[in-house]
């Protein structure tokens, strides 16, 4: 008799736990590659509307300030992913940070050891651009990450349709070409033609599925527009013509106090790029976020058609910022403002909507998500568990905000942005006051009534460096 009451109180206390399980919230993951916030409505742009991405502000709760911790794709996503700063993994490049890590699980992972069905479709971890995508291969992914993954090749700038190549091609005779270039095609066929378009309808489809499961899922869902090339149905750039699009303004010697490592790589200059076709650029990248905004609504769509929007937690971002002239800059990898500042917007069910000024970084996701799914949150993660600005958007969590780019690192406070560049200052630095100065356009690094700031920040560049070496990876 004691046996089977025993074995009656297992049984009870394992479906009690099942059940716990699975009502757990789901996570949706939505990553854009290469998305500036300055290109989206809700983070005020007034040319290019983005209905479904503000939908999705409008009912969670949009970061102001949050940063990428590497402004290019492969150490940002494989900091997030792997819950260290780039530097203490040491991935600078575009590898899986699952070499430095051993067998501490990734931010899917960890939800997948906790019981969650975890699903990849096209880029979270690192692929190629243009390449990778066409040849729908996993690039760096990391499959212990994952109970299935989908890839979800495309043509790329092999698209049918009007292209042109801006970079490089100042007497405009080259032809539409391929590679990490500044290229434009308003593309034949629909949404479906492109990777993006397919990595909708799959998770679409995926979502629809996991309606009928009682497991909890982690569904990682990867945009690679507005990447470049930037292809797009035609019908995207209807609402940009080339001739109106405009430029930021620009400041006559504006690179003079701007020390030579933290010129970007990609500028007007040596891009070739007149005026003509700079417009042509701008123009053509938010047609490529249209394009995203419309594959988002379709994923919001199915989410509520099947029934998991009051149970799902949604996070959209980007994998970092992006110029579009500012400085007569183009693309990532710069520090600066545009290139270091990423879209977030996080909704939780049953959490009011609102606006949260304070500082956080990607890297806070795994924290955050872990925490509000009621899962373990690992001591050794870097990052911070900011879900406490979900109920108070007035908190703040952090004093500074800390990005790369292999060059050099920026500290982001509240007032301030420091740029230095090698660790040992040796390659120059910069000092804006953001509230003066939003724009970064006057350096104060050499001010003299400024020392005492550039002095504090030096020390503080030294302690988090020494922050983030100081990590479990070697113990």
């Amino acid at each position: 008799m004691r046996t089977t009451l025993v074995l009656l109180t297992l049984l009870l206390l394992s479906s009690v736990t099942s059940a716990e399980e699975a009502r757990r919230p789901n996570v949706l993951l939505i990553v854009s590659d290469d998305l500036c916030s300055h290109a989206l409505s809700c983070y005020g742009n007034p040319v290019c509307k983005t209905p479904n991405v503000d939908r999705l502000a409008a009912t969670g709760t949009r970061f102001t300030r949050a940063y990428c911790q590497g402004t290019y794709c492969g150490p940002s996503r494989a900091s997030f992913l792997s819950g260290y700063y780039p530097h203490a993994i040491n991935v600078l490049n575009y590898v899986s940070p699952r070499k430095a890590i051993g067998d501490r699980a990734t931010w899917p992972q960890h939800f997948r050891n906790a019981g969650y069905h975890t699903a990849r479709v096209s880029k979270i971890f690192h692929m190629g651009v243009p390449g990778g995508i066409e040849k729908g291969g996993d690039g760096a992914d990391d499959p212990a990450s994952w109970t299935e993954r989908f890839n979800r090749p495309g043509p790329e700038w092999k698209a049918p349709g009007d292209g042109e190549t801006l970079e490089g091609n100042p007497d405009g005779k080259k032809p539409v070409v391929g590679g990490n270039t500044f290229v434009y095609v308003k593309a034949e066929g629909d949404d479906l033609v492109h990777s993006d378009g397919r990595t909708a309808a799959k998770a679409c489809e995926l979502l629809a599925a996991y309606a009928e499961k009682d497991q909890p899922f982690f569904l990682g869902g990867g945009f690679v527009r507005p990447h470049v090339p930037f292809v797009a149905p035609a019908k995207y750039f209807e609402p940009f013509p080339f001739a109106e699009a405009k430029l930021p303004p620009k400041k006559p010697g504006d690179w003079d106090d701007i020390p030579k490592l933290g010129i970007n790589y990609k500028t007007s200059l040596n891009m070739k790029m007149n005026e003509e076709r700079q417009r042509k650029a701008v123009a053509s990248y938010y047609a490529s976020v249209a394009y995203v905004d419309a594959l988002l609504g379709k994923v919001l769509d199915a989410l509520e058609e099947a029934g998991l929007a009051d149970n799902t937690i949604v996070v959209f971002t980007s994998d970092h910022g992006y110029h579009l002239g500012e400085h007569d800059f183009w693309a990532k990898v710069s520090l600066h403002e545009e290139s270091a500042l990423v879209p977030l917007i996080v909704r939780v069910p049953g959490r009011k909507p609102a606006v949260s000024d304070s500082l956080v970084e990607l890297l806070d996701l795994f924290p955050t998500t872990a925490s509000l799914c009621g899962l373990d949150v690992p001591d050794r993660l870097q990052g911070k568990d900011v879900s406490k600005l979900l109920d108070d958007p007035t908190a703040s969590v952090r004093d500074a905000a800390f990005c790369v780019n292999g060059r050099g690192f920026l500290l982001r406070t509240e007032r301030w942005a420091y740029l230095q560049y090698k660790e040992d200052g040796s390659g120059g630095a910069e000092l804006f006051d953001m509230q003066k100065d939003p724009k970064q356009y006057v350096n104060l690094v050499d001010s003299p009534v400024h020392q005492d700031v550039v002095a504090r920040f030096r020390t503080m560049l030294r302690a988090k460096l020494r922050g983030v070496r100081d990590n479990d990876l070697d113990r």
